[in-house]
């Protein structure tokens, strides 16, 4: 019961900030508006943080790409991606949570409060900040990889596989991650393709021997994606083989899927000054919670999770966040009152 009890409404009195500047003072500012950005949101609005989110620069975040969700519990029918993001911001908005449009452009974490100044030069100072910003997948950049985006185009294959079952595929990539989405397809599909730019894997031993053992898992090695081609929805992908070489050719493959397991970049550039990342970029959290090396900031979703990077997990870190804020506030407003440094 004590998590969810009404806290003060004003600001804990926290020294910090720039001189001379009087930006808007929050409770609980919330950065991003995925699935984590919004649970947090849902949780902090419910133990009256009175939180302000922006949405920033992907509203609603990687699910808003994806046509149909059937993986995340609630929705038996499955549910368009958007409309699923939508229903998550009106149940935190509901609740009372503050949704803006901006984007961060800037931070400052040296002192408490918190600075954070966004793209309309706004500058809101918070007693804690949830760092919801997400990954971005990283794609090829060809112009009809971008026509055939949730018509054949996809970044996740625990997402996206299953609508894909009994079909012919391809798989982008040569590490870890490449050959466990094609591994997680061959047990779905009728035949996996991996698309691997150089005459080698990048990939572990172990892994490279698992995809080379499965029969319907077909390597293309000194391959790349020249185009892809279809009518609406993909129906085949011209590749590129042997590029430089005296038998260098061109390559068809018909397929319904075309998978990227080329990595994610971790949307935490700005806050890299302050905030301990690993060496790709994503905020290190202390096991089992969402804190991070600085107290008071707390990070969530696909920006601190290297390894799962699903809807339904980083809605359940969102509320990990919140409840972490939510007791760190808590904590901080008994030192004060009893006179304890912070």
């Amino acid at each position: 019961m004590g998590l969810f009890q009404k806290l003060e409404t004003g600001p804990i009195n926290i020294q910090g900030g720039e001189k001379g500047i009087e930006p808007e003072h929050v409770k609980c500012l919330i950065i991003g508006s995925g699935p984590a950005g919004y649970t947090a949101a849902i949780y902090a609005a419910r133990a009256n943080l009175k939180p302000v989110l922006y949405k920033g620069l992907q509203p609603g975040g990687q699910l808003t790409t994806t046509t149909e969700v059937e993986n995340f519990p609630g929705y038996p029918e499955g549910v368009d991606g958007t409309k699923m993001m939508e229903d998550f911001e009106k149940q935190a908005a509901r609740f009372g949570t503050d949704i803006r449009w901006g984007i961060a452009f800037s931070v400052d974490f040296s002192g408490r409060p918190f600075k954070v100044v966004f793209d309309d030069n706004k500058a809101v100072i918070a007693d804690t900040v949830i760092i919801a910003t997400g990954a971005t997948a990283k794609y090829l950049g060809l112009e009809s990889e971008e026509r055939f985006k949730g018509s054949g185009v996809s970044a996740c294959a625990t997402c996206d596989g299953f609508f894909y079952k009994g079909k012919d595929v391809a798989v982008v990539g040569a590490g870890d991650s490449a050959c466990e989405e094609a591994l997680y397809l061959a047990g779905l599909c009728h035949k996996v393709y991996m698309v691997v730019r150089k005459p080698f894997f990048r990939a572990s031993k172990i892994m490279q021997e698992r995809v080379l053992k499965t029969p319907n898992i077909e390597v293309l090695f000194e391959a790349e994606t020249k185009e892809l081609r279809g009518n609406q929805v993909l129906e085949e992908a011209i590749l590129i083989r042997h590029r430089g070489k005296p038998n260098e050719h061109e390559e068809t493959i018909k397929i319904d899927g075309f998978f990227l397991a080329i990595g994610h970049t971790p949307n935490s550039e700005i806050f890299k000054p302050f905030v301990d990342t690993d060496e790709t970029g994503y905020i290190k959290t202390i096991p089992g919670t969402t804190r991070t090396n600085i107290p008071g900031i707390f990070a969530c979703g696909d920006v601190q999770d290297p390894h799962y990077r699903q809807a339904i997990t980083a809605a359940g870190s969102g509320c990990m966040a919140a409840i972490d804020a939510t007791r760190w506030l808590e904590t901080v407003r008994h030192q004060q009152n009893t006179g304890v440094s912070v």
